[in-house]
C-alpha cells in the first residue's frame, strides 16, 4: 500500500473556473458597499489562492485589488480632505462655493462598483479585461518586467 503525498501538485483550473473566479474577483468591489473595506481582502484571497494555479485569475484579482485600494482608500482620503477644506473655508464664505465640488468628489467611489461590474461581465464571457492604467502595470508586475 503506497501512501498519498500530503502536499500534492495544485489541481489544474478549467477555463470555466477561471472565468468564474476572475468574475468573482471583479465583483468583490461590491462587498465594499456593505462592509466598507473588505472587498480588497476578498480580491487578495482570490489572488493568493490562484497565483500558482491560474495566471488569468491572478491577473484579474490583482487588478481588482489595486483598483479597490486606489478608489476606496485613496478616494476616501481625497474626499475627506475636500470636505475638511470646504468646512474650513466655509468660515470665510468661500467654502460655500466649494460645496458642490465636494459633493461631486464624494461620488468617486461609485465609479469602482460600475467598473467592477463591467470587468466581471467581460471576464465571464472570456474577454481579457484591463482597468485603465492599472491593467498594464499589473501585467508588467506579474510578468516581472
Amino acid at each position: 500500500m503506497t501512501a498519498e503525498p500530503i502536499l500534492s501538485e495544485p489541481r489544474l483550473v478549467t477555463t470555466s473556473e477561471e472565468r468564474t473566479w476572475a468574475m468573482f474577483a471583479h465583483l468583490s468591489v461590491l462587498i465594499n458597499l456593505v462592509t466598507g473595506i473588505l472587498g480588497p481582502v476578498v480580491a487578495a484571497i482570490i489572488y493568493f489562492a490562484y497565483r500558482d494555479r491560474s495566471r488569468y485569475v491572478a491577473y484579474h484579482a490583482m487588478q481588482s485589488l489595486i483598483l479597490q485600494l486606489i478608489v476606496w482608500v485613496g478616494g476616501g482620503i481625497i474626499i475627506g480632505g475636500a470636505w475638511i477644506i470646504t468646512g474650513l473655508l466655509s468660515l470665510v464664505l468661500v467654502g460655500l462655493c466649494l460645496i458642490p465640488f465636494a459633493i461631486a468628489i464624494s461620488f468617486l467611489p461609485v465609479v469602482a462598483p460600475i467598473y467592477g461590474i463591467v470587468g466581471a461581465v467581460q471576464t465571464s464571457q472570456g474577454d481579457d479585461f484591463r482597468y485603465w492604467l492599472i491593467g498594464d502595470w499589473v501585467r508588467g508586475t506579474l510578468e516581472g518586467n
